[in-house]
């Protein structure tokens, strides 16, 4: 058994903050990797172990190897070779054979690039993903445009921890609060009653908010790795809190409640304007397990739902998106001069549609435009777009998502598309976050937005449709591709004042008077 310290963690984030830590203090450590498994391993590829000359960090297996691990870390870390190891069937340590009978291969890096630990770290906690590249020797390097895997290299995903906001009141609430802190999540209360303040302020919770009236900015709190949880039974409350919350990209929205109460809720938030689809995102009753009154057991129930359904849960690659903006309509309709570059509060509709993205080293971009508009290609390249010019963009608009298509079709590690429009200048970051989200389900293929009934971009297609979108014609847009799928499509609600696109000089005017308002 290993004789030092072992100190509790498991996400990448706590294992690259101690690296980083060990780093700082000029300790020598070694980064332990899973990179492969065979039948029933504890950890997926991508499973982290650090470890220093006098402690650990984290665990690869169910305490099988990890002492013997630590060992070879530290050997490592004597003579500065990077080590792969495989423990288990077809392994040479044959005193060391896993009880499940599959495999586990490590690949041990000692003394990690101090940069690339740190930077990594810094990612997480700013509640970024990040991809990174190990080389079987041992160099450690974070994904980037400019930073592509070769075939021999190990490509890892790792997510931001899950992340819980909790508004409510109650015994239920500071139950799921409590199991939710001891496990690590970073957790945010918000409270109405002054009893519940005062026990969580004892219990020692730091993130308190104190609701005074039933509006917040889920926006601006809320991620893709955050799920909200309604703990009121208070309609006053819970409908404008589920409004803010539907608004946001928080991967779990849920509620308590019988079925009863939740078909209430529901006819609440649909007289308040909401759509199906929106309502069809809340949850209730929550919980894997039913009618629970005991508030610890129900606390337990909801969290078990929640993990179930973390995107965190994904594969270890993550898929690689291309968007691409269709920029070289004719602005026909526009009255004066060309519709992409009139300002709206002095930014021009394109330039607010094409920073309109996900800042993600997954992402590449590519625009689409006509060399009857040469004034637009400086304000893409200038946003960070690949360009591409469509010479038959009069034939019609399925010409230049053919132009567009066939470029990123081209390249082999794309994964799926997500089809924009030049004069659509509102759609938000967090729409498209969210759909990024929502197509890491393997079952889903593509995914289109709804704005109260009406089907338009930002539309997402996974790599299968690509043929289909190369094979339109005329002024045939993505929509017809969608309407021919059946399972495996989805819609993604959107507020009719984001989905708007310009046409006509009033629609600048009435877009003015949203910003202003």
């Amino acid at each position: 058994m290993d004789s030092a310290t072992t100190l509790s963690g498991e996400h990448a984030e706590d294992i690259l903050h101690q690296l980083h830590c060990w780093i700082e203090a000029g300790t020598p450590c070694a980064l332990v990797i899973v990179t492969s498994t065979e039948g029933g391993a504890v950890l997926a590829p991508g499973a982290m172990f650090a470890v220093s000359d006098q402690a650990s960090l984290g665990y690869i297996s169910g305490g099988c190897i990890d002492a013997d691990a630590a060992v070879q870390a530290r050997a490592a870390l004597t003579d500065g070779q990077a080590r792969a190891l495989r423990y288990g069937a077809g392994s040479p340590f044959v005193d060391l054979p896993l009880p499940c009978g599959g495999a586990i291969e490590v690949l041990i890096v000692p003394a990690p690039a101090a940069d690339v630990i740190a930077r990594a770290h810094a990612r997480l906690k700013d509640r970024a993903r990040i991809d990174l590249i190990l080389s079987p020797s041992g160099a450690l390097k974070i994904r980037s445009k400019e930073t592509r895997a070769d075939k021999r290299d190990f490509v890892f995903s790792y997510t931001p921890k899950l992340k819980m906001r909790i508004a409510g009141r109650g015994a239920a609430a500071l139950a799921l609060a409590k199991i939710c802190e001891a496990a690590g999540y970073e957790t945010r209360l918000q409270l109405v009653d002054e009893d519940d303040l005062e026990a969580v302020h004892q219990a020692g919770f730091q993130t308190i908010e104190t609701l005074t009236v039933p509006r917040i900015g889920a926006e601006a709190i809320d991620d893709p790795w955050t799920a909200f949880v309604l703990l009121f039974h208070d309609r006053d409350w819970e409908t404008p809190l589920l409004q803010q919350a539907l608004a946001g990209p928080a991967f779990y929205i849920g509620a308590v409640g019988s079925k009863r109460t939740h078909a209430i809720r529901c006819e609440s938030l649909r007289a308040a304007g909401l759509n199906e689809d929106a309502i069809a995102r809340v949850r209730g009753p929550i919980g894997l397990v039913g009618s629970l009154r005991d508030a610890s057991m129900l606390a337990i129930s909801v969290l078990a739902e929640i993990i179930e359904a973390f995107p965190g849960k994904a594969s270890s690659r993550r898929r690689r998106t291309a968007f691409l903006l269709l920029a070289a309509g004719a602005s026909s309709r526009f009255e004066d001069g060309d519709k992409l570059l009139a300002a709206i509060d002095g930014h021009a509709v394109l330039a607010r549609a094409a920073a309109q993205t996900v800042d993600d080293e997954m992402v590449s971009k590519y625009a689409v435009i006509s060399p009857a508009h040469p004034g637009r290609s400086d304000l893409l390249e200038a946003a960070g777009w690949q360009l591409g010019v469509n010479e038959r963009a009069h034939v019609g608009q399925s010409t230049s998502l053919i132009a567009g298509m066939e470029a990123i079709a081209a390249e082999q590690d794309v994964d799926q598309v997500i089809i924009l429009l030049g004069d659509m200048p509102f759609v938000p970051t967090a729409h498209l976050s969210t759909m990024m989200q929502r197509a890491e389900a393997a079952s889903i293929t593509a995914i289109m937005s709804d704005a109260d009934g009406v089907l338009s971009p930002p539309a997402l297609f996974k790599r299968e449709h690509f043929d289909a979108l190369l094979e339109l014609s005329g002024d045939t847009g993505a929509k017809s591709v969608f309407l021919q799928l059946g399972s495996g499509a989805e819609t993604l609600p959107l507020r009719p004042s984001e989905a708007v696109d310009i046409d006509h000089v009033q629609d600048i005017t009435a877009l003015e008077e949203v910003t202003h308002a």
